[in-house]
């Protein structure tokens, strides 16, 4: 069967069936939810953008072992080189600005990068000044080209954009479905389609971002700080998550244009159609904005918390009943196995999968990866014995979030089934329970036969 793997970065659980505080509008992927199994607790495992990516094409963890980095350091395997080797034409769309320098390129038979997104910078305009497009110190600290920061960076490379149609996510979708267009009629394919957005900057039509903030009248906040929330007013916290739910509804959109797509062609009896994200971000929970903390203004370690942690997924396939779930525990190293198994391709990985397959769930079954525990980390080492990275592991399990180093070192333990927010630390009330978990996550790392300095900050 073919496979269709459309990623959006950034795209929060709670985007979806009006489950936050500040419901996004989705019409398009509700009713593909009606097409496809959801999974309802799926936890992005490598993090952030670059490690999760190659968790999911490689079918295995990698932040035990490796950093952000080109992905051909980490593993040999490559989901568009395995599918390759079963006859499958493999394309890459995407305007995501890593994938290329990490060489996500490398193994397609063809691949394009729509350049420009954050700092991408392709196209100099030196006949026209850097304007700053919101106050310095309420966005992500950091001197790029010019000593410019990454939203003005963004402003000044994109600066002739007039419509909804010039933004990336419109512009990548429409690539998409050219291509379905020029090559529906062969089988199989792998098409991976990469929207960045809604990753920062926010910069949707501003009167997308009224429908959900129809009265500030400050400065457009288009980019989080990476730090405190605090440092924003209550309107400028507001109208900074109006700007992101407006992208994510451009997003919702254009994502719809391509599943159009797929229903114009009549493609559904034999294609695999795959919708997911890397991770969420703090839109203020936990007094803070962004997805992890590079702010100078703030000391804390950021735990990979819920909103961040708990990603979408859905997936449409032949023989699959729409509109259900799959609630079993699941991370991104079983989604290349999964589709494997559902399009029948049995090719051998140069490594074995860490992952494992829950098509039988998808198929209303009881087989499946059976985790107990699913575990979102980034790469983290001891320098000087003492943990100096700021993006923290925490363990999830059915009831359960355990952060064995909070945002002060100390260890957190959280009821997701009374706080799925993560929000009201009960360790103290719960001791034992924590200690079973960390003894969890450290017989996972040990199962996976981690290197002991992956070890060591959970042990000192």
């Amino acid at each position: 069967m073919n496979i269709i793997l459309l990623i959006s970065d950034t795209y929060r659980y709670d985007n979806l069936f009006d489950r936050a505080e500040m419901p996004v509008a989705t019409p398009n992927l509700d009713a593909f939810s009606r097409r496809a199994v959801s999974l309802s607790r799926l936890y992005t495992g490598s993090f952030p953008t670059i490690p999760h990516r190659t968790d999911l094409t490689s079918g295995r963890f990698g932040w035990p072992w490796y950093p952000w980095q080109d992905r051909r350091l980490g593993t040999a395997n490559h989901a568009p080189e395995l599918l390759a080797r079963a006859g499958y034409v493999t394309q890459l769309l995407c305007d995501c600005p890593h994938l290329f320098p990490a060489a996500f390129a490398a193994g397609f038979h063809a691949a394009h990068h729509l350049r420009g997104q954050e700092g991408n910078l392709y196209f100099t305009r030196m006949n026209y000044p850097i304007e700053h497009r919101m106050p310095p110190e309420k966005t992500r600290a950091g001197k790029h080209f010019q000593g410019a920061n990454l939203v003005d960076l963004a402003g000044w490379t994109n600066m002739h954009w007039r419509g909804e149609t010039d933004r990336f996510a419109p512009r990548t979708a429409e690539l998409a479905v050219r291509w379905l267009e020029e090559n529906y009629r062969y089988d199989p394919l792998f098409l991976w389609v990469d929207f960045f957005d809604p990753h920062e900057p926010w910069d949707p039509p501003e009167y997308m971002v009224r429908k959900y903030d129809r009265d500030y009248e400050g400065p457009p906040m288009l980019h989080p700080n990476y730090g405190r929330a605090d440092d924003y007013t209550a309107a400028e916290l507001t109208n900074l998550r109006a700007h992101y739910c407006a992208m994510a509804e451009l997003v919702d959109r254009w994502v719809g244009r391509v599943i159009q797509k797929i229903d114009d062609l009549a493609m559904w009896d034999n294609t695999i159609v795959v919708f997911t994200t890397d991770h969420g971000m703090s839109l203020g929970e936990h007094n803070r904005t962004g997805k992890s903390n590079i702010n100078p203004g703030d000391d804390r370690h950021w735990p990979i918390y819920p909103e961040i942690a708990h990603i979408p997924c859905m997936i449409a396939a032949p023989g699959l009943k729409g509109g259900t779930e799959v609630d079993d525990l699941l991370q991104p190293p079983d989604i290349l196995p999964t589709l494997m198994d559902l399009a029948g391709v049995a090719v051998e990985p140069p490594e074995p999968f860490h992952g494992s397959s829950f098509a039988d769930l998808l198929r209303g079954g009881t087989e499946g990866p059976t985790r107990d525990v699913a575990i979102a980390g980034a790469y983290m080492r001891l320098e000087d014995g003492q943990v100096r990275a700021k993006s923290q592991t925490v363990v999830y399990t059915d009831e359960w979030a355990y952060v064995p180093i909070g945002p002060a070192g100390e260890r957190e333990l959280f009821n997701l089934k009374a706080d799925p927010y993560a929000l009201t630390d009960v360790a103290g009330d719960h001791a034992a329970v924590a200690d079973e978990l960390h003894g969890r996550l450290l017989a996972w790392l040990g199962e996976l036969d981690a290197p002991a300095d992956a070890i060591a900050p959970f042990t000192q």
